[in-house]
């Protein structure tokens, strides 16, 4: 069977299926401090914006991680990335198990976690993914994609289960174990080398790639995006971060505070696979302006609706809104900036998100520290977001203009490679 043959092959959605499992079981350390934080400040004894700092490093090191790891997979292949990350996975969540500060478990979090172990199992496998489809790029890659919201999905009920049986210690280290394990036995399926890549087509009819995107130049259009990047993720950690904990303030218990995080992540799924096909339609930018506007409104909805039936609810939109931002970035980098430069741009504002994410998560128990409330923080998150959206509508703003800059409707499955 020739390279190119095995592209959209048999082999190739088998392929898939193994990709989506890894994503799934290396991007559990992203959740799993969530779920571990109230057990966690209470067994050191600080404060909740102390507590929040290992999620805050994890997110600055994934950022980074993405960034080196598709480098890494570019130079060395995807199985070697794979295999450090399963290792790195597997001594962080044991030594972190061990681990005697707050300090000490936040370094963990963001070397071994982030840096080295998560990060391995996301850019990496979307890159490689979008080498073995062509006329199903943009679905594959979506669902591959979607094994990050899955994790969320996944694991915060099985660790909240553990958490309150065992301890959070145990639970770290049978995770660590677990990972390692199933990790390296999954990377002896991806040793097949990926088909050629091939270029997608232009749509008919659509702009071509700009020097001066959006009628402004590189940097600056770059330096918009990343802002707008960094405000959305400070808004959507807010939920994502502190659910578990907000619940528990509520006296609600941990344990729902953990099935509303992972009804959050489970829509948010349905929102990443719907959101490819919204932004085919309509383009990046008013995806982008669209998802904003939504998880602005979900997120100011948690203030006044907090019972336990309203929180699930709410939950549930915030997951089915704000899934979609974050893809919408690569396609808005895709349709307005030269080819060539796409790979790093696009990794640049992914970092950029994640940063947010981190940011957004230490903020918002500074937040409540501070006030005593969650209150103050869920306004907080909502004032960044309208940053992000006012962001959205000056680009949206450029593209009408007559003469700016803009680029062709590109799938999700356009994504270069890291």
């Amino acid at each position: 069977m020739s390279t190119l043959s095995l592209s959209d092959s048999r082999q190739a959605w088998w392929r898939l299926f193994a990709t989506l499992l890894l994503m799934t079981i290396g991007s559990a350390g992203m959740y799993v401090v969530s779920v571990t934080l109230p057990a966690v400040q209470a067994d050191f004894g600080i404060t909740r914006s102390e507590a929040s700092l290992p999620y805050t490093l994890l997110m600055i090191g994934f950022g980074i991680g993405c960034v080196v790891m598709g480098k890494l997979a570019d130079r060395f292949g995807i199985v070697p990335v794979i295999v450090l990350g399963a290792i790195s996975l597997g001594v962080g969540f044991v030594g972190i198990g061990f681990v005697g500060s707050i300090t000490g478990f936040a370094v963990l979090q963001g070397l071994f976690i982030g840096l080295f172990g998560s990060s391995a199992t996301f850019v990496p496998l979307v890159a490689d993914t979008s080498l073995w489809f062509v006329k199903r790029r943009g679905i594959a890659v979506a669902v591959c994609a979607s094994g990050n919201y899955l994790a969320g999905a996944v694991w915060p009920p099985v660790v909240q289960h553990f958490v309150a049986t065992v301890g959070w210690r145990p639970t770290y280290i049978g995770l660590g174990l677990f990972t390692a394990v199933t990790m390296l036995a999954l990377a002896g399926l991806m040793r097949a080398k990926s088909p050629a890549a091939v270029t997608a087509p232009v749509k008919k009819g659509g702009p071509v790639p700009s020097s001066r995107p959006f009628g402004l130049s590189l940097n600056q259009a770059q330096g918009l995006l990343c802002v707008a990047g960094t405000a959305c993720c400070v808004a959507m950690a807010m939920p994502q971060v502190h659910i578990v904990a907000y619940c528990g303030d509520l006296g609600f218990g941990a344990a729902r505070g953990a099935e509303m995080l992972s009804l959050m992540l489970a829509c948010g799924i349905v929102s990443r696979l719907v959101s490819g096909a919204i932004c085919d339609r309509i383009g990046g930018v008013r995806t982008l302006l669209l998802g904003s506007f939504l998880q602005g409104v979900a997120l100011l909805m948690f203030i006044p609706f907090d019972g336990l039936l309203s929180l699930y609810v709410v939950s549930a939109m915030f997951g089915l809104f704000q899934g979609g931002i974050v893809p919408s970035y690569a396609i808005i980098v895709r349709e307005h900036f030269p080819p060539a430069e796409a790979g790093a741009r696009v990794g640049t504002v992914i970092m950029c998100t994640l940063f947010g994410m981190a940011l957004g998560g230490w903020m918002s128990g500074k937040v409540f520290d501070l006030t005593g409330s969650y209150h103050a923080a869920f306004v907080n998150g909502a004032l960044w977001n309208a940053l992000n959206l006012s962001v959205a509508l000056f680009l949206l703003w450029r593209v009408r203009r007559p003469g700016a800059g803009a680029g062709p409707q590109r799938p999700l499955g356009s994504l270069p490679t890291a």
